[in-house]
C-alpha cells in the first residue's frame, strides 16, 4: 500500500485525541512529502543532524518532533526550530536547551523521558530522579524551555501483558506529577508494534514510522 493509505488507515483507528508523530527517520525527502501531501504535517526523526537537513529542504509549516537521545553538543543545530524534544532525561540537558531556546527567543516544548522498559539500553529517569528534578531550583530557573508531558518505551516483547503493565505505570506517574506540573498534557507512548495498547492506557501521542513509510533499511 502507498504511503498516503498506511498513514490514513491508521489516523482512522486513532482517537481525536491523539497526535500522531510520523517517524521519518532514514526516509527520503520524496517519502516525507507523500505523507506531508496527505495534510500530515507531524515528523519525528532521532538524528539531528538529518532533521536540520530535512528542514532546510522541505515546507517550514512542518512540526519537526526530535524523538532520539540528545546529545548536549548538538542541541545548538535544532534549536532554532525544533517543535517538541521526545527524549530529556536530565538537568544538564533541559539547561542547554534552555540555553540554546535563549538564543532565539524561543520557548522550546519538552517531555521527561520516563525509563519504564526491562532493557538497560533504554535512557530515561526513575521516579525518584524525576521528583528531584522538577522541585529543584535550578529546573524551576529555566525560562525558556516547557515540559508539555512525559515518554517512555516500553520493553521490546510480544508479552503484552509486560508492556501493558509498563504503559500502566507510566500513566500512573503522568497522573501524579500532574500536580506539580499542571501545564502537562502529554503521554507519548507507543510505536509501531504496540500504540494500540499504548492509547488504551492513556497515550496523547504515538511515533509510527514502519507502519506509514514500511520497513527501515538501518
Amino acid at each position: 500500500m502507498s504511503i498516503a493509505t498506511n498513514l490514513q488507515s491508521i489516523k482512522n483507528k486513532l482517537p481525536t485525541h491523539v497526535t500522531l508523530v510520523a517517524v521519518s527517520k532514514t526516509k527520503s525527502n520524496d517519502k516525507i512529502m507523500e505523507a506531508y501531501n496527505t495534510g500530515h504535517r507531524v515528523f519525528g526523526e532521532n538524528k539531528i543532524q538529518e532533521m536540520v537537513s530535512k528542514w532546510q529542504a522541505l515546507p517550514k509549516d512542518i512540526h519537526w518532533h526530535m524523538i532520539g537521545h540528545v546529545q548536549r553538543n548538538k542541541v545548538k543545530y535544532m534549536a532554532e526550530f525544533v517543535s517538541l524534544i521526545h527524549g530529556v532525561d536530565s538537568l544538564k540537558l533541559l539547561k542547554e536547551i534552555d540555553k540554546q531556546a535563549k538564543k532565539y527567543n524561543r520557548t522550546i516544548n519538552c517531555l521527561l523521558q520516563m525509563h519504564i522498559a526491562e532493557e538497560e539500553t533504554k535512557f530515561g529517569l526513575d521516579k525518584d530522579e524525576l521528583d528531584a528534578l522538577i522541585k529543584s531550583e535550578e529546573f524551576n530557573q529555566l525560562q525558556n524551555i516547557h515540559i508539555t508531558g512525559l515518554m517512555g518505551m516500553a520493553t521490546f516483547t510480544d508479552d503484552e501483558n509486560q508492556i501493558r503493565k509498563e504503559f500502566q505505570n507510566l500513566k500512573c506517574v503522568y497522573d501524579e506529577i500532574s500536580n506539580l506540573l499542571p501545564n502537562i498534557s502529554i503521554l507519548s507512548m507507543g510505536m509501531s508494534g504496540d500504540y494500540t495498547i499504548a492509547i488504551e492506557e492513556g497515550s496523547t501521542m504515538v511515533r509510527i514510522g514502519s507502519s506509514i513509510f514500511g520497513s527501515r533499511k538501518t
